[in-house]
């Protein structure tokens, strides 16, 4: 077979999921910098939220990447391995807690990468993105 079919985030998408996360942020109170990636690694959504960490823009961008790259939760890298992702990707992914893959129907369509919380509000916003975009999806569903 040479072609093969595949799912990924449209920019509608991308919105529900960052519509979600945003909500959750603003109920703990704690602004993050967002950002949502499709199947294949291209931004799609970025939103830093008033008060948001500078910093944390870049690092919610690698979160997503990486998450899309590896096609599981970011923060689960061995210690000693976490400089070597880092040195031999140019700095592009990262251990850092609050990247998640995006599967629906079983298949990864996407990614999103949270920041300027702790790791454990960094992935509880994320979660709350996917959840968004599943119950939108569901909803979708005959």
């Amino acid at each position: 077979m040479y072609l093969q079919t595949s799912q990924t985030l449209t920019h509608a998408a991308a919105l529900v999921v960052l519509q979600g996360a945003i909500a959750q942020a603003t109920a703990m109170q704690v602004p993050q910098c967002i950002a949502i990636v499709d199947s294949g690694g291209n931004l799609l959504a970025y939103l830093r939220m008033d008060g948001a960490k500078l910093l944390s823009q870049l690092s919610a961008t690698q979160k997503a990447m990486t998450a899309i790259s590896s096609r599981v939760p970011t923060g689960g890298v061995p210690a000693d391995v976490e400089t070597k992702l880092a040195l031999a990707t140019g700095g592009q992914l990262t251990n850092l807690k609050g990247g998640l893959p995006i599967v629906i129907d079983g298949q990864v369509v996407g990614a999103i990468g949270v920041g300027s919380g702790t790791g454990d509000q960094d992935v509880e916003v994320a979660e709350a993105g996917i959840a968004a975009l599943k119950a939108a999806v569901g909803a979708e569903k005959p």
